[in-house]
């Protein structure tokens, strides 16, 4: 079974992804031995958000998808028995459901539960934006 990173790595429609955790410094902690959660946005999901703007700041890049990583393993059902995640980020993900299709911040899953060493892998059709932590969610 392959660590979060190398089975992100083989996804031909996760190559933003992967240029954007390494350029963000993120890659050897996806291949290391701690469990995570990665909310991960598709090829798609970049190109709405414009990311091009945003590979200059590694920083910045951190902060974004430090946002999309939970520490623990959590299924897609796991998920959607919780209203909040705390990300790597220190910001809480909200957690809703929309017509009975969980949400998670402004994104949705296209593809559950991919099993890696390391982790699980959710694959989601939208950038979470740590600026805009907890704005979703419908008090």
């Amino acid at each position: 079974m392959q660590a979060i990173f190398d089975a992100l790595a083989a996804d031909e429609k996760m190559s933003t992804l992967v240029r954007v955790l390494k350029k963000a410094g993120l890659d050897e902690m996806l291949q290391g031995d701690d469990r995570f959660t990665l909310f991960a946005p598709d090829n798609d999901a970049f190109i709405r958000m414009d990311i091009e703007k945003d590979l200059d700041d590694p920083e910045k890049l951190k902060s974004i998808m430090k946002y999309h990583l939970v520490s623990g393993k959590y299924s897609a059902a796991d998920i959607k028995e919780m209203e909040t995640l705390t990300t790597t980020e220190g910001k809480a993900l909200t957690i809703t459901l929309d017509e009975g299709s969980v949400v998670v911040d402004n994104g949705k899953f296209i593809k559950t539960d991919i099993e890696c060493s390391n982790g699980v892998i959710q694959v989601i059709d939208n950038v979470f934006k740590p600026q805009l932590s907890g704005w979703y969610r419908d008090e």
